[in-house]
């Protein structure tokens, strides 16, 4: 693994561990879901992915990309 690989995983901890405890889906008020491969935090009540952005999640709903609901 190279070292910009393992800069990205502590840097994916850090934002998990950080800010899915402060952070809640704009439209519902619901907890999100990170998913480190789509750099997205996903509301699986609203149905929408939000994108982060150099590290930085992008909570507008005009931002989000439709998901399926489950």
């Amino acid at each position: 693994m190279s070292k910009l690989d393992e800069k990205k995983i502590v840097q994916d901890q850090k934002f998990a561990a950080s800010m899915l405890e402060a952070l809640v889906c704009p439209l519902t008020h619901s907890l999100l879901e990170y998913n480190s491969g789509t750099q997205e935090l996903i509301s699986h009540k609203a149905g929408l992915a939000f994108p982060i952005r150099d590290g930085i999640p992008i909570m507008l709903v005009d931002a989000a990309r439709s998901i399926d609901k489950d």
